[in-house]
């Protein structure tokens, strides 16, 4: 069958099947749709900016902080 004749046939669906066919298509193409190369310009820079090998600081710290930021 060609592109042609899927188009034709298609569009003798009903209104419902057209949209189920067309959630199907694109659920097809879903995992084909994804980015698969590493990301460039200003975002890809900033990448791992904050990375430390610290951990994060607690609730408390945090709070303790803002309280020193505040006098």
């Amino acid at each position: 069958m060609t592109l042609r004749e899927l188009e034709d046939q298609a569009l003798r669906l009903s209104a419902e099947d057209r949209w189920q066919l067309i959630n199907t298509l694109v659920r097809s193409l879903q995992p084909k749709l994804q980015p698969t190369s590493k990301p460039k310009g200003l975002a890809a820079s900033l990448i791992g900016i904050a990375k430390t090998d610290t951990l994060p600081p607690t609730d408390e710290e945090v709070k303790a902080l803002l309280l020193q930021m505040k006098k």
